[in-house]
């Protein structure tokens, strides 16, 4: 299965997918990653690991569908069979979506449909929720959407600081994202 990961950060979730293939524990080739920030830590760990690099910034482009439309075009290079979102902050058109058909994956740091958008473990902490928890799905024409391939529940302690939660969210979507894929491949 060729993998291109799309990202726009650190990469961690990105680092922990290229450890497993590694590993062997999914059978997977990475081919590329694609990227909205030239400057994302993410593009270092590409280039360290030798996976190909497509850099398309929004801001060259008049609308989303040039900017989308560059992205197909790239990708067309590679035999992408699919796509994983990796802290990629940006929606996909439904046209984008309808191309790659449930061949689009997506990791969130809540129990969706509980807490979408941006700041998903912050929300969970500010809700005084006793659990929260990370989910892998298909993506669809919205946002945090789509048919669940994997979810796991984190308990929140009372004790927890968003960075501390962060990073056990952190540490658990480095376990699910493998497994999820793993399922779907």
């Amino acid at each position: 299965m060729n993998l291109a990961i799309f990202a726009s950060g650190n990469g961690s979730n990105f680092a922990a997918l290229v450890k497993a293939v590694e590993e062997k524990k999914i059978k997977a080739k990475f081919v590329v990653l694609v990227s909205d920030k030239p400057e994302a830590f993410v593009v270092e760990r590409a280039r360290k690991a030798k996976i190909a690099v497509i850099l398309v910034k929004r801001e060259d482009f008049v609308s989303r569908a040039d900017f989308e439309a560059a992205i197909i075009q790239r990708l067309k290079n590679y035999k992408i069979d699919l796509i994983a979102l990796a802290g990629f902050m940006r929606m996909l058109s439904p046209g984008f979506v309808k191309l790659y058909r449930k061949r689009i994956i997506n990791i969130h740091p809540s129990l969706l449909p509980a807490f979408k958008g941006a700041h998903a473990i912050k929300d969970a902490i500010d809700a005084k929720v006793s659990f929260t928890g990370v989910t892998v799905h298909f993506v669809d024409n919205q946002m945090d959407h789509g048919p669940v391939i994997l979810q796991k529940q984190i308990k929140i302690k009372r004790t927890d600081t968003l960075n501390a939660l962060e990073k056990r969210i952190h540490a658990l979507e480095h376990k699910l994202y493998p497994q999820a894929i793993k399922i779907i491949s």
